[in-house]
């Protein structure tokens, strides 16, 4: 009495949409504002199925050949998934370096002790990193950076067909070199309040020698926090200028993975 508007899929069909869908959640499980538990899983998986949902009809990919075993089933649907964390990894390298500029800038202000448990990743991390990770997760989405990959894990079904992502030589050279822009972009990013921190321990280890009777440690921690969130507060500009070349590169590495994941090298 109701035929079908249309034929229920096949498996073919259905295969297509979870390689679709495992792609696209690789890259959100790994993008610093779904990564985590900021987001309750249930969010995150609506936010991922209803991306597949819009993307997989204006894609047209042709079905692949499902693989008769469930070892080829897995391969594939890992591949898929290696895409978009390997998309999402350059991204985590530029706020892990803003939590290693956190603990440095902490550390050195005295808020060693005083570790809090982080509700996005469930363990104790300082202050500072809390802060100033929420400072460039604002900052990130302020810049629609989170477009780019939008975007990239769109236009990946044209240049990476499904089932061929590829590990290289050069592929992991290149994740290698990602990796080591952690440590200078989080010193870049702390330069201010350490070079300032430094210079009062130098002035007041001065004062100690000049003045025995000052009890120079109990000074040293008022007066630690205090230059240090003044600092923080005047170059606030210069920590958002740094943020923003950091995040200007990531069209141009997206670009360079694309090549590199496709080609195998």
């Amino acid at each position: 009495m109701f035929p079908f508007v249309s034929p229920l899929p096949g498996p073919a069909d259905v295969f297509l949409f979870a390689l679709i869908l495992c792609r696209i959640a690789g890259l959100f499980a790994a993008l610093p504002l779904f990564g985590g538990k900021r987001l309750p899983t249930r969010i995150k998986v609506m936010a991922v199925v209803a991306i597949t949902l819009v993307c997989a009809p204006v894609l047209q990919l042709t079905p692949p050949p499902v693989p008769q075993d469930a070892f080829g089933v897995a391969l594939m649907v890992m591949r898929e998934i290696l895409i978009g964390l390997t998309l999402a990894f350059i991204t985590q390298v530029i706020f892990a370096a803003v939590e290693f500029s956190g603990q440095i800038i902490g550390m050195q202000m005295g808020f060693s002790i005083a570790s809090v448990i982080d509700p996005a990743m469930g363990t104790q991390t300082q202050i500072m990193s809390v802060m100033q990770t929420l400072l460039a997760t604002l900052f990130f989405l302020s810049l629609n950076i989170h477009h780019i990959f939008i975007r990239a894990i769109v236009d990946s079904f044209s240049i990476i067909p499904l089932g061929g992502w590829q590990m290289s030589e050069a592929l992991m050279a290149t994740l290698i070199t990602v990796s080591a822009d952690v440590f200078i972009l989080g010193i870049r990013l702390a330069a201010p309040v350490m070079v300032t921190l430094l210079l009062t321990s130098v002035v007041l280890g001065v004062m100690a020698r000049s003045f025995p009777q000052m009890n120079v440690f109990m000074v040293s921690f008022p007066l630690n926090i205090g230059l240090g969130f003044l600092v923080l507060g005047a170059t606030l500009l210069l920590f958002f200028h740094v943020l923003e070349l950091a995040f200007g590169t990531l069209g141009s590495q997206v670009q360079l993975l694309f090549r590199l994941m496709a080609k195998g090298g």
